[in-house]
């Protein structure tokens, strides 16, 4: 599981991406009803990844983030200074606990590239007062090859087909 969370005077969102173990990537994203600090909005973030984890009964779980801060606080490295994140450092702990078998790594903003995207977007989108759904379409545009022929006219010589399903999925 990765995740992120991204605020700012505007919006506050928070990103997970669920990986299973066959590569399937699930992305998630929920807009922040209350403007957060950004070591807020990754405290939210990652509560709703561990809460997720918890509601589907995960034994093992890897949990990537670049929060240096709140990996580090729950990996016990970095005491819990500021009493707003305490709550919220106490109550991913207890999720932690009842997970099992939680492992955390702290990565580069670089390394949680898909994650922190969707956190941005979606803190970039709470602006609205209106509910905003984004359909992400995958495609690549392969042209097919023509040949000239003398006259100016194009012969296609072979056609290259790419289908693209979207499976809609409702919460």
């Amino acid at each position: 599981m990765y995740f992120d969370g991204a605020s700012h005077k505007e919006g506050a969102g928070a990103g997970v991406v669920f990986v299973t173990s066959k590569g399937e990537v699930l992305p998630y994203s929920f807009t922040l009803t209350q403007n957060y600090s950004n070591n807020l909005a990754e405290y939210q973030a990652l509560i709703f990844g561990l809460e997720m984890a918890v509601d589907t009964k995960q034994q093992h779980l890897k949990v990537y983030g670049d929060s240096q801060l709140v990996i580090n606080q729950l990996l016990g490295l970095y005491e819990v200074k500021n009493p707003e994140l305490l709550p919220y450092h106490n109550y991913a702990k207890r999720m932690m606990g009842w997970l099992g078998d939680v492992e955390l790594k702290y990565l580069l903003r670089g390394d949680n590239k898909q994650v922190d995207a969707l956190a941005k977007l979606v803190s970039i989108l709470s602006t609205t007062d209106k509910e905003t759904r984004i359909l992400i379409c995958k495609s690549w545009i392969i042209p097919p090859i023509f040949s000239d022929d003398e006259d100016d006219t194009f012969q296609e010589e072979e056609n290259h087909v790419m289908e693209v399903f979207e499976i809609e999925e409702e919460d």
